[in-house]
């Protein structure tokens, strides 16, 4: 199969030793590296059940590169290689579709926020991706998942299914139903931001995570990767997506919720690191609702693991019983300890919006 993709881009099979490479769970990654010299290759095939017009991506990809080429010269962008066809995604004989991009020798990925550092930095190149892109024209770019960060969908989605749930099921999720419905103001607070137009859209990355950043030895910042989801949006979807990831040393995962805690210097980091990039260009009501970024996402998590489970675990799956409610149980403690600290953190937002 990969051979006659790999082909497809002038490269001869033989000459790569080709490696499952990665942690994502949405598309298949594959690392090629040469047998001969030192040159590597990234390539990916683009999960189209996920992404419904892969072609998008590539084009999106493309006016970016093209652009911050031209704007930005300096800056590194690990941009999709063409295939001997000049196509930046390709089709195989199955119509999977790949992309294939130059890997960044010397450079290291991490899956979990240990320290301050890598939250800073990972927060300040994702902040730096956006300020460069700050007069781009938006209307250019295409949707690759239209409503990915739709709060106000996402609620909707749950009170539909909660209207057709099985009864065990939802019983059973009662107590994250509750709080779900308790904290209801953060979907009118989103409500609020697109109907009243209360910040611009911007060239969002949406998907912050930390394995989305490469870091040098020093584990300073080198670039941000994994950019099919950049699409137009909210920076709440960026500095939420790294609240969510970042704060806790325990992920979505984690079952023994008793681990869930929230490191206020990972907060600090994270609000430093994006700050020392875009303080200059956020207006004034991104930065009063910078706080509200993590509760928007980590609300929205919660809200789209307990429709999930309500829905028979069709979208995520599940490998044990009550993994999607686990989950939503896990997002809402998450949650709730955020909003315990609610007020440290405006504290901590108003020293360098100043």
């Amino acid at each position: 199969m990969l051979e006659k993709v790999i082909h497809k881009y002038g490269l001869q099979f033989q000459d790569f030793d080709i490696q499952n490479f990665g942690s994502g769970l949405i598309n298949k990654t594959w690392k090629l590296n040469a047998v001969i010299g030192e040159k590597s290759y990234v390539l990916q095939q683009i999960n189209k059940s996920v992404f419904k017009s892969p072609v998008q991506i590539s084009e999106n990809l493309n006016k970016i590169g093209n652009y911050l080429a031209k704007n930005h010269p300096n800056y590194l962008f690990v941009s999709s290689l063409p295939s001997k066809d000049n196509d930046f995604v390709i089709k195989d004989d199955e119509e999977e579709y790949y992309k294939l991009s130059n890997y960044i020798n010397g450079s290291i990925a991490v899956n979990t926020v240990m320290d301050k550092k890598a939250a800073y930095e990972a927060a300040r190149k994702f902040a730096e991706f956006t300020k460069l892109l700050v007069n781009f024209d938006i209307s250019k770019l295409n949707y690759p998942l239209p409503n990915f960060h739709n709060l106000t969908l996402r609620f909707i989605e749950l009170e539909n299914q909660l209207q057709v749930a099985d009864k065990d099921r939802l019983e059973k999720a009662l107590t994250v139903i509750h709080l779900v419905y308790k904290n209801k103001d953060i979907v009118d607070t989103y409500d609020q931001i697109v109907t009243k137009k209360m910040i611009p859209l911007r060239v969002i990355h949406h998907d912050t995570k930390i394995n989305n950043v490469l870091f040098d030895d020093q584990y300073n910042g080198i670039c941000v990767i994994d950019l099919d989801t950049v699409m137009p949006g909210y920076f709440i979807s960026d500095v939420g997506d790294m609240m969510r990831t970042y704060l806790s040393p325990v992920d979505e995962e984690e079952q023994d919720l008793s681990k869930i805690e929230i490191r206020e210097g990972v907060f600090k980091a994270i609000v430093e690191g994006y700050f020392k990039e875009m303080g200059n260009v956020l207006s004034s009501t991104e930065k009063q609702l910078f706080v509200y970024a993590g509760k928007f996402l980590i609300y929205m998590q919660a809200v789209r693991f307990l429709t999930d489970y309500l829905n028979n675990d069709r979208y995520y799956g599940a490998k044990y019983e009550e993994h999607n409610l686990t989950r939503a149980k896990n997002q809402i403690t998450l949650l709730e300890k955020y909003n315990d600290l609610e007020h440290k953190f405006q504290s901590i937002v108003a020293d360098y919006s100043k």
